[in-house]
Order: C-alpha cells, then structure tokens, then sequence
C-alpha cells in the first residue's frame, strides 16, 4: 500500500507542476492525484516529474477548461437529465481521459452528479435544509422533524433517480471504448449530498450492470462520514458498500476527515471517521489518496500520515 497526495491540497499555492511534485516528495508521499484545480500550464511541469513521483489517478474535470472561472467536479453532469449538459460532461471528461492517458495514470475518478430536489413548491428540500434541521436537533437522526424533512426528500430524490440511471448508463458504455483503449478505469465518487448520484445503493447496481468493464466506485472517507451523520447510511447502503468491497469493485479511496457536518477535507485522524473499520477496504483499493483542502497545514498533513500509516500497520 502506497499513499498519494491530491494536488488539489496546493494547486493554488504553487504555481508550477514541479513545484507541487517536489513538495509532495518531501512529505513522504509515493504518487500523485491530478485534482480538478490543476491548470493546463501545471501539467508540463508534472510531466517533468513522472521519473520521480507517477501520476497513478486524475480526478475530473482536468485540466481546469478554459472556459471556466475556476476547477470544479460538477461542472457538468454526465448523470443529467439534459442532453446538452451530458454532451459537455462528455466533451471534458475525454479531454480528462487525455490528460490521464499522457501522464501514465490508471484512473479517473467522477462526480457523476447531483439529482435535484427543490420543487416550485419547496426549494429548500435539499442537503442544505437536511443539515439545518440536523443541527437543530442536537444531531439526532431520528428526532420526529428531521425523519419528515428527510422522507419527503428520499421520497422525490428516488423517484427522480429511476428515471437518471438508464440515461447514466448509456452514457458510461459509450465511454468505455475509449477506456479500454487507454487502459484506465473511471471511478464513481460517493458523494455528500442527499442529492448525490449515484448513491451506495445505485453504484452497486451500476457497476455490476456493466460487469468486466471498466467502471468502478471510488470512496470517499469525509463524504461517507457526513452521510453517516445524518442519516443516509441505512442497511441497505451497508450492505451495498460490503459487497462493493467484496467483489473489489471499490477501485481507490480519498482520504480526509470530517469535524462537524460540513465535508472539509480535514487532515485524516482529526476528526470523526473511523479509520480502523476501513482498513479491510484501504487493502485491496488499488489507490489511497490523501485529499485535504489547503487549509490543512503540512505539519498536519505529515502527522496524518503517520497515524494512517500506524492505524493500518504500514
């Protein structure tokens, strides 16, 4: 088992892709993530490096387009329901599998996207709305208030979500010609919204749907963590990740922590996800990367994977 870091942690601090390679390497990291803030100007410089640091993952959409203000993972949607938006995800995440391709990776980690929940009647049916309600109940799942805001959200986001997957997969098999040909694999990120798609239960059926292609889920530790706490996490999504883990179709593993409600990508072991009962996961994941946002300070990061490393017994 090897670690890598996510560029995402300092893409904005370093301007150059050597710059963002040597820091890694000095941090003890064996591999790097290209993270959607990666700019096409950086990728020259991680090229330079490749004999020293491999890029084993990408995560879309990169490089960041031109077109676009800043990075972001949902840009696009290739789970949309518009065929216009579809078309764009499908335009940058080729350009990503490019990217990919040249450095040498093995996979591409997606945010498939989000299934909307507001209606003209109730706009504010949402995570957002999900979490208020949350915290004011002290945390508790199971307070009266928060079972009837979160049953009229599953309720509307699963009804919307029957009518995404066959459109989703179509999408997926006409990528993966293109895959197998660059022999890399796109993995399908658990994400931290109700509204997120596809959910534990979803990506289960997707991926054994396309059985031998090459489509698997990514895990993330945060995300998982904040859709523990509230709630989202029933039996059947355990179930679901269990025989993910099972049949090895959990592909890599983003690794950050969680203190609150909020996915901040804390450093890992600052927070409340248990590390321990996924070390059974961290084993057979063909990628661990660690992906805290900037704010985490290297003294923090390096601590991390010191208590990683000793969590998992490398």
């Amino acid at each position: 088992m090897k670690f890598a870091l996510s560029t995402n942690w300092c893409n904005r601090k370093y301007s150059s892709g050597e710059e963002i390679a040597d820091k890694a390497l000095e941090l003890g990291f064996a591999a790097l993530e290209l993270g959607f803030n990666t700019t096409q100007d950086q990728l020259a410089g991680f090229l330079k490096r490749l004999d020293q640091i491999p890029v084993e993952s990408v995560h879309a959409f990169c490089p960041v387009p031109l077109s676009a203000p800043d990075g972001s993972p949902e840009l696009y949607s290739l789970a949309s329901p518009d065929e216009n938006e579809r078309a764009m995800a499908r335009i940058y995440l080729l350009k990503t599998i490019d990217t990919a391709s040249d450095m040498g990776a093995k996979s591409i980690v997606l945010h498939a996207g989000r299934i909307p929940l507001a209606t003209f009647f109730s706009k504010k049916r949402d995570s957002h709305l999900l979490r208020e309600t949350l915290i004011a109940a002290k945390g508790d799942t199971l307070n009266p208030k928060y079972r009837k805001v979160l049953n009229s959200a599953l309720s509307a986001r699963n009804k919307r979500a029957a009518k995404i997957t066959d459109i989703f997969l179509r999408e997926l098999e006409s990528i993966e010609p293109v895959l197998e040909k660059r022999s890399l694999a796109l993995a399908l990120e658990n994400l931290p919204f109700l509204e997120g798609y596809p959910n534990e239960v979803e990506t289960l059926d997707i991926v054994t749907r396309l059985s031998g292609s090459r489509v698997f889920a990514w895990f993330d530790t945060g995300h998982h963590r904040v859709r523990e706490m509230h709630g989202w996490i029933d039996d059947d999504a355990k179930e679901a990740l269990e025989k993910l883990e099972e049949i090895s179709l959990v592909r890599g593993m983003h690794i950050n922590d969680v203190k609150d409600y909020y996915d901040d990508h804390f450093a890992p072991g600052g927070g409340g996800v248990d590390f321990t009962a996924l070390s059974s996961m961290a084993e057979k994941a063909e990628h661990i990367v660690f992906e805290p946002k900037s704010h985490v300070s290297e003294e923090n990061l390096s601590k991390s994977i010191s208590s990683i490393s000793s969590i998992w017994k490398i």
